[in-house]
C-alpha cells in the first residue's frame, strides 16, 4: 500500500485577490482621507506714529472712498478706470520731477482701487509714495 502520491501537485498561490484587496484599501484610503492645508501667515505690519514727517513740497494726493471712486486733489474723476487715473496724474505732474503721492483710502476701500492706483503711479515713475493712515491712540 502506498499512501504517498507518485506525482508532485505543484501548489500555486493567486495573489489576484490580494492585490485587489489592497487596491481596494488604498482607494478607500484616499477617498476618505481629507488634506487640510493650513497656512498661518504671520505678518509683521509697520505702526504708524503721530509725528508725521514735515515737507515743503506740496504732493499729490489721490483720495479713494469706499465705493472705490478716485478724487485726485479733492476733486473726482469721472469713472474708476486706470487710463482715466493715468491721464489725470499726468496732467497734473506735466514735467515736474521728485513729486511726492500720498494715497488716502476709506478702510472699505476694496484692495484693487488702492493696487490700481499704485500700479498707475509706478507706472508715471511716481516713486516716493506714501500712505496717509489715522492715528487710533488715545492719549
Amino acid at each position: 500500500m502506498n499512501l504517498k502520491p507518485d506525482r508532485r501537485d505543484d501548489i500555486d498561490l493567486n495573489l489576484t485577490p490580494l492585490i485587489d484587496v489592497v487596491f481596494l484599501l488604498l482607494i478607500f484610503f484616499m477617498v476618505s482621507t481629507t488634506f487640510e492645508k493650513q497656512s498661518k501667515l504671520k505678518i509683521m505690519l509697520p505702526e504708524a506714529t503721530a509725528a508725521a514727517e514735515e515737507r515743503t513740497d506740496n504732493p499729490i494726493t489721490i483720495g479713494i472712498d469706499a465705493s472705490g471712486r478716485y478724487f485726485i486733489n479733492d476733486r473726482q474723476l469721472v469713472n474708476t478706470q486706470a487710463k482715466t487715473l493715468k491721464l489725470a496724474l499726468m496732467k497734473i505732474v506735466a514735467d515736474k520731477k521728485d513729486v511726492s503721492l500720498v494715497i488716502r483710502a476709506d478702510a472699505k476701500t476694496p484692495h484693487e482701487s488702492v493696487v490700481k492706483a499704485m500700479d498707475v503711479a509706478a507706472q508715471l515713475n511716481l516713486t516716493q509714495m506714501s500712505i496717509a493712515t489715522l492715528d487710533n491712540q488715545s492719549e
